[in-house]
């Protein structure tokens, strides 16, 4: 049977590869310390679990919710905004509850895509941010990920170059995979530029709350006077509460685009179970020290992983923000590409990273390591590291060089 339309626009899924052989590994025995996906290992906040088991088995509780969330919910969001960014918002009509920020973005696409419609994305870049309108049948067209002066010329060269004219640009600050931060100048020029040239700003913030920087934390791009005209702003309470099997995430922004965004919805679910609605609630609304506490545990994890992978030979910069490093292949590896290096890191040195080549060509010559475990476990995979780049020159002396993938 023929592969289905939607199917072979899709390319492979590289994470799958690694995982299949993280799996087979631990079949035999070996402790693989997994630094690859990004998937929080701290519990959600206690009070947050109370008010979910307090809701829960209630009368109605357990009937159909809202599509679009609950009003004490998406009213709890507004707050947020208001007191996190100094951004007002009307919960009625410029917020919209989705199950995470992933299904929000995918369903956005559906909403504002048509054949053939062209949408800027970042290169390196999270996978839905790209494959999104590839499923809804628009066109990527690649732009850097680094906010840098050579962001703009850019993205003039891709306006001018592609046909049709692009109708929208992804933006993703704390970046993942690269950890890049973006500065309100930055978004002030974003939104300007978007407005000259008639483009819808589609900001991935879910990391605002996972910096290291207590000075400086991540602004909105709705912060930006009138941004609001053009924005419509994704945030996720995967990881500031570390709620990510919640499947609970949030846009907000433009009424135009969320109205478009809730009546495709509207057509495909119900919205998350309200105990997990009332629960989230209770987070936006609750005591921010359990924030501090996941910044602090991250902020440790990431000296921890910088100190002692540099110790075992691999340095890299520490990130400023996010839960990953965006890290270089060392050099007499890189003509392996990242997938072929990743799968070794697991069979010679039991670490788990994910390769870069899964977030675009542009990050081959990377691996994305997260701090999903706790201290003791990063530096056992730095000695494990450590092991196997000194050993490398002798053992791996006839490994088959590999065309990258791309």
């Amino acid at each position: 049977m023929a592969d289905f339309h939607r199917i072979k626009r899709l390319p492979p899924y590289v994470f799958e590869q690694v995982n299949k052989i993280k799996a087979a590994e631990r079949a035999k025995g070996f402790d693989i310390v997994d630094l690859g996906m990004g998937n929080p290992d701290l519990p959600a906040p206690k009070h947050v679990i109370e008010k979910l088991v307090e809701t829960a088995g209630k009368p109605r509780t357990d009937r159909y919710s809202a599509s679009k969330g609950i009003g004490g919910l998406r009213r709890a969001q507004a707050h947020y905004y208001e007191r996190r960014f100094g951004v007002k918002l009307n919960p009625e009509t410029q917020v919209v509850a989705t199950l995470g920020s992933k299904e929000g973005f995918a369903n956005m696409a559906q909403a504002i895509t048509g054949p053939g419609d062209v949408v800027l994305v970042p290169n390196p870049s999270y996978p839905i941010h790209a494959f999104g309108f590839l499923m809804a049948g628009g066109v990527i067209r690649s732009v850097p990920a680094e906010p840098t002066p050579a962001f703009f010329p850019a993205l003039e060269r891709a306006m001018i170059h592609s046909v049709p004219k692009p109708i929208a640009l992804v933006t993703c600050y704390p970046a993942n995979p690269t950890a890049y931060t973006a500065s309100l100048d930055f978004y002030r020029d974003l939104v300007a530029f978007a407005k000259k040239h008639e483009l819808i700003l589609l900001s991935d913030l879910a990391y605002a709350e996972v910096y290291f920087d207590e000075n400086d934390p991540p602004p909105s791009m709705l912060q930006v006077p009138g941004a609001i005209d053009v924005t419509v702003e994704f945030t996720s309470m995967s990881k500031t509460f570390s709620m990510a099997g919640w499947r609970m995430g949030f846009a907000v922004g433009n009424e135009r685009l969320l109205a478009a965004l809730a009546r495709v919805k509207s057509y495909l679910d119900y919205g998350a179970y309200t105990p997990i609605q009332v629960a989230a609630a209770a987070a936006l609304n609750g005591p921010d020290d359990c924030i501090r506490e996941m910044r602090d545990i991250y902020r440790k994890r990431r000296d921890a992983l910088v100190e002692s992978f540099g110790k075992a030979g691999w340095e890299f910069p520490a990130p400023a923000a996010s839960m990953f490093a965006w890290v270089p292949i060392p050099e007499k590896f890189r003509h392996l590409g990242s997938l072929e290096f990743s799968k070794l890191l697991i069979e010679k040195a039991e670490v788990a990273v994910a390769p870069g080549i899964g977030f675009g060509e542009h990050g081959d010559d990377y691996v994305r390591i997260a701090i999903v475990e706790n201290e003791q476990r990063i530096r056992q995979a730095a000695r494990n590291v450590g092991r196997f780049l000194k050993g490398a020159d002798h053992t791996l002396h006839n490994i088959i060089q590999m065309p990258k993938a791309g």
